[in-house]
C-alpha cells in the first residue's frame, strides 16, 4: 500500500526519534560517569558497569528480540521495548545504590534489545533498497549523532545544575510519547509468520551472549585472570558452540545459518564489532582525559563532545547517501572506516597535557566526518540483498555484534589506560591502539563483495520523498 508522503514522514520521523532516544542515553551515561560513581560508591574501573550491565541486557536478547520482530511483528516488539525502556530508565533515576541501578540498566538493555531491531525491520521494509533507503537510514542515523550531540550537553547541564539522576528521568517522557504515537503511525503488523519459535535456540543465545558481555567486562573490573571472568567467557564461547550446532539441526531456526555464513552479512558484522569497539574506546579516552585529567566538569566536557557529533550527524544525512549511490557499500564502507581511524589518530596528537576543546577539535571533527558515514554505511550493508521476512534477524545478528563489540572494545580500553604508571600515558596507548584497530576494520570491510552505484529504488514516491 501506498502512503501519503506526509504519513510517510511522520513515520519516519518517529522511527528516527526512538533512535535519538537510544544515542542520547547513551552519551548521556558516559558524561555522568563520573559522578554516578562517586556518589554510588563505584570503583575507577568498576563503574564501567553503568554502561556494561546496558550492554549486558541488549547484548543478550539482541538475537531473540531480532526473531520475535519477525515472529511477533515489528509494531508490537516496537511499543514492548519502549514501555520497558521508560520503566527502567525512571528506575535508575531512583536508584538508592549501585545494585538497584546496575540493575536498571540491565532492563533497559533488554528493552532496547527490542527496540532495535523492531526500528531497523520497519526502516528495512519501509524503504526500497537503494536511494530510498540509503536516504532513510542517513535520517536515522542524523537522528542517532544528533542524539550523541544532545546527550554530550544535555548530560553535562543536568548533571551540573539537577544531579546525575536527571539523565535517566529525561528518557521517561520521550519513550512514552513515542510509545503512545506508535499505533497511529506504524502500519498494524501482518499475520505471524508461518513456523514456530525456537525456544532452545533463544535460550542459548540470550544466555551465552549474555555471558559473553559479562565476562568482557569483569575482565576490566576484577581482572583477566579472575575467576569470575574466566568462567564466564568459557560458559558464553561453549551456548554459542552449543547454540551452533543447534541451529544448524533446527528446522525452523533463530538464527538461519546461512544468513550469517553469507559473505556480506559476516564481513559486516566484523567490522561493526570494531567500529563500536573503538567508539565506546574513544569515548572512554576523551571523557577520561577531559575530567580527571584536565579537570573539565560535566558541562564543560559536555560542550567538548559537540564538533564530534555535530559533524557526524551532518555527515550521516547529507554526504552518506550520494557516497553510496556513487560509490556502493563496499568502497564507501572501507574508505569512511579507515577514515575513522585516522580521525581518532588526531584526536589522541590532541590530548596533551596542557590541551583541551582546542587541540582535540581537528581530531575530532575528522573523526565525525568519516564516523557518520561509516555508521549509516554499515547498517545499509546489513540490510542488504536480506528477504523481508528476515529483516528482523539480520539486524539483530548486526546489533549483536555491534553491542558484543562495544563491550570488548570497552573492557580492552579500560585495562589498557589503567595500566600505565600515568594515566594520560594510559589514555595515549589506549588511543593510539584504538586507531590502529579501526585502521585493520577498514581494511577488513573490501572482503565485502563489489558494489556498484545503487539502483533506483521500486518504492513508491511517497516513500522515497519521505527520506529526504
Amino acid at each position: 500500500m501506498n502512503l501519503p508522503a506526509t504519513s510517510a514522514r511522520w513515520r519516519l520521523g518517529l522511527l528516527a526519534l526512538t533512535q535519538l532516544i537510544v544515542a542520547l542515553d547513551y552519551n548521556i551515561v558516559y558524561v555522568a560517569l563520573p559522578d554516578i560513581g562517586r556518589e554510588l560508591g563505584f570503583g575507577p574501573a568498576s563503574v564501567q558497569w553503568v554502561v556494561s550491565a546496558y550492554s549486558v541486557g541488549l547484548g543478550g536478547l539482541l538475537l531473540f528480540g531480532g526473531r520475535a520482530v519477525d515472529r511477533l511483528g515489528a509494531r508490537r516488539m516496537f511499543m514492548t521495548g519502549l514501555a520497558l525502556y521508560g520503566i527502567a530508565s525512571l528506575a535508575g533515576g531512583l536508584a538508592p545504590g549501585a545494585g538497584v541501578l546496575i540493575a536498571a540498566r540491565a532492563v533497559q538493555g533488554i528493552g532496547g534489545a527490542l527496540l532495535t531491531p523492531a526500528t531497523l525491520a520497519l526502516i528495512y521494509r519501509g524503504f526500497a533498497e537503494g536511494p530510498a533507503r540509503n536516504k532513510a537510514l542517513g535520517a536515522w542515523g542524523m537522528a542517532g549523532s544528533a542524539g550523541l550531540a544532545a546527550g554530550s550537553l544535555l548530560g553535562g547541564v543536568l548533571t551540573n545544575y539537577l544531579g546525575w539522576e536527571w539523565v535517566f528521568f529525561v528518557n521517561v517522557p520521550l519513550a512514552l510519547s513515542c510509545a503512545l504515537a506508535a499505533p497511529r503511525l506504524l502500519p498494524a503488523d501482518p499475520p505471524r509468520t508461518p513456523g514456530g519459535f525456537d525456544v532452545p535456540g533463544a535460550l542459548l543465545a540470550t544466555a551465552g551472549s549474555a555471558l559473553l558481555v559479562f565476562g568482557l567486562a569483569s575482565g576490566a573490573d576484577a581482572g583477566w585472570a579472575s575467576l569470575r571472568a574466566a568462567g564466564a567467557l568459557a560458559t558464553g564461547a561453549v551456548l554459542l558452540v552449543a547454540l551452533l550446532a543447534v541451529e544448524a539441526r533446527t528446522r525452523d531456526p533463530l538464527i538461519p545459518l546461512r544468513l550469517a555464513r553469507g559473505r556480506s552479512l559476516a564481513t559486516t558484522m566484523i567490522v561493526i564489532a570494531v567500529f563500536q569497539g573503538t567508539l565506546g574506546g574513544g569515548y572512554y579516552i576523551l571523557t577520561s582525559y577531559l575530567q580527571p585529567v584536565r579537570g573539565y566538569n560535566s558541562l564543560e566536557t559536555g560542550l567538548s563532545f559537540l564538533p564530534l557529533t555535530l559533524v557526524c550527524m551532518l555527515a550521516a544525512v547529507k554526504l552518506t547517501p550520494p557516497l553510496l549511490g556513487r560509490f556502493g557499500i563496499r568502497a564507501t564502507l572501507a574508505a569512511s572506516t579507515v577514515g575513522t581511524g585516522i580521525g581518532i589518530a588526531a584526536m589522541v596528537l590532541g590530548t596533551t597535557a596542557d590541551g583541551g576543546f582546542w587541540t582535540l577539535l581537528p581530531g575530532s571533527v575528522v573523526w565525525g566526518l568519516f564516523g557518520g558515514v561509516a555508521f549509516v554505511t554499515l547498517f545499509a550493508s546489513a540490510g542488504s540483498g536480506v528477504a523481508p521476512h528476515e529483516q528482523g534477524v539480520a539486524s539483530g545478528l548486526a546489533s549483536s555484534t555491534k553491542e558484543l563489540g562495544g563491550a570488548l572494545g570497552l573492557a580492552v580500553f579500560v585495562a589498557i589506560a589503567t595500566s600505565a604508571p600515568r594515566l594520560l600515558e594510559g589514555l595515549h596507548l589506549a588511543g593510539w591502539t584504538a586507531a590502529a584497530v579501526t585502521v585493520a576494520g577498514g581494511l577488513i570491510a573490501l572482503a565485502l563483495e563489489r558494489s556498484g552505484p545503487a539502483k533506483k529504488s521500486t518504492k513508491s514516491p511517497a516513500l522515497e520523498g519521505a527520506a529526504k
